[in-house]
This record gives C-alpha cells, structure tokens and sequence, in this order.
C-alpha cells in the first residue's frame, strides 16, 4: 500500500512516543562515518513495557544496556532505522546458499546468560574485526549487553566441538524481535556467520508470529552498514515518522514507497 508524499520532517531527531526526561549526551566522534560528529539524546530506564519499547523503536530509539538512545546529529540523517516485515521476507540466492552453509551449527535459544566464553569471543571480535581497544571490559561488556529493560532472548552458535562461534542478542515482544548485538569469531568469518544469525533470528520471528524484525540502523555512506539492505523487503523509517518500503536497496536513500 502506497503512502502520501512526504510533507514535513521531524528534525533534528524524531519525537518521543511519550513524555520523557531525555538527555542531550555530548557531542562525540561518529563511529560510522569518519570526520563526522555525533550526538543522541537518552534516557536510563532499568524497566520499560515491551508495547511502549516498541513505540520508542517505531520513534528511532535504540536500547543499548538501559539506554534508551536517539541519534539527534545537526545537519545529518545518515541513521535510518530499518526493519524487515517478516512474512515479506525472501531470502536472495546467497543468503540461502550461507543457511545451507552453517546447518552443520547446534543453535540454542533461551535467555542471556553471561559467561567468561562469551567475554573472550567478544573481546576477539572488538579486536580482531573491528579493530578496537575501547570498550572491552568485563564491566562494559556486561552493561551494554546483559543488563536489560524488556524481555531478551540470547541466541548462540557452536560448531560439532562444541565450540562456541557466535552470538546473538534481541529483544523481544509481541509486535516485533529487535536485534541488539551480534558477534562471532573472526576466524570463522568465511562462513558467513552475521548473515546466518540475521536469518536464524527471522526465522524465530515467524515461527513466533512476530510481524517486524529490527535491525538497528542502516547507515548511509558506512560500507560495515550496507549488509542490512541485503535484506529484502525492508522498511526504512522516514523522516516524518513513517516506515516505507524500499524499492531499490543499493543507494537509494529517498527512493521510498
């Protein structure tokens, strides 16, 4: 179904869903897009209903530990919330080709439990994938991604050893399965294991009944980000505050129905 043209833009950053006590955070170095600045304003929340943490994802917020957060940057929009409405989902021929590739993985689904296994493969990942030092403590590790306001599901991946490959956090509630974090071990990396974890986690989406599957943001001009389009249909939420189909998925900002 096709929306009416845009008229208006919510700018810098869309509203709240309800009356919060937002924080603007200092400006800081954007870590998707080199020379750019970065702001968000958040808010601390150790407990939220799942149907208003779904509100505030329909509104751009992200959760990362019990922060509530909202890119608000002056004179950039390059952070565009994406889902994928799951029973449109069709896997591309690659994607089916990276299932058949990693069926050999014992997947396990439950709730987040934090262990020294997951720390080191975490650390790994920083490191050796990203290339990052900042972050990696077992204080930071656990905070960002273990303490939680809502429900969330914790999905891990072992190979025939039992060794662990990846992990997989989300959030979860009626209306929709919001990926959080994912990581795995860069020696692994030739499997494919992010896309597999994308798919696993639509998967239990639909054998749920859960309509919507969050994906974070997709991000402009960052090529770590250009994954997430590979993912077809998706939804981008436009900036007057309404999700609209994208046609085309290879820079096609406004290219929107």
């Amino acid at each position: 179904m096709q929306t009416s043209p845009q008229t208006f833009s919510h700018y810098p950053a869309w509203p709240a869903p309800v009356e919060a006590p937002l924080q603007l955070a200092p400006d800081h170095s954007c870590m998707y897009l080199p020379g750019k600045t970065s702001r968000v304003r958040a808010i601390l929340a150790h407990r939220i209903p799942p149907a208003l943490y779904h509100q505030f994802m329909d509104a751009g917020f992200r959760r990362s530990g019990f922060l509530i957060y909202q890119p608000a940057c002056p004179g950039c929009r390059s952070c565009e919330p994406i889902r994928i409405p799951v029973d449109q989902f069709k896997p591309s021929k690659s994607q089916r080709r990276c299932w058949r590739r990693n069926q050999d993985l014992r997947v396990t689904i439950g709730a987040p439990v934090v262990s020294d296994e997951k720390y080191d493969l975490y650390r790994r990942y920083l490191h050796d994938w990203h290339g990052r030092c900042d972050g990696d403590s077992w204080e930071d590790f656990e905070a960002f991604l273990y303490d939680s306001p809502v429900k969330t599901i914790e999905f891990t991946y072992r190979d025939t050893a039992g060794t662990l490959l990846a992990v997989g956090i989300c959030d979860l509630c009626a209306l929709s399965l919001s990926s959080v974090y994912h990581f795995f071990d860069p020696d692994h990396a030739r499997r494919g294991i992010g896309t597999y974890g994308v798919l696993r986690e639509i998967e239990f989406a639909r054998s749920r009944a859960v309509p919507y599957y969050y994906l974070g943001y997709w991000v402009y001009g960052c090529k770590s980000m250009t994954y997430k389009a590979d993912f077809t249909p998706h939804q981008i939420l436009d900036t007057d505050g309404i999700w609209r189909k994208r046609i085309q998925n290879r820079d096609m900002r406004r290219v929107l129905q």
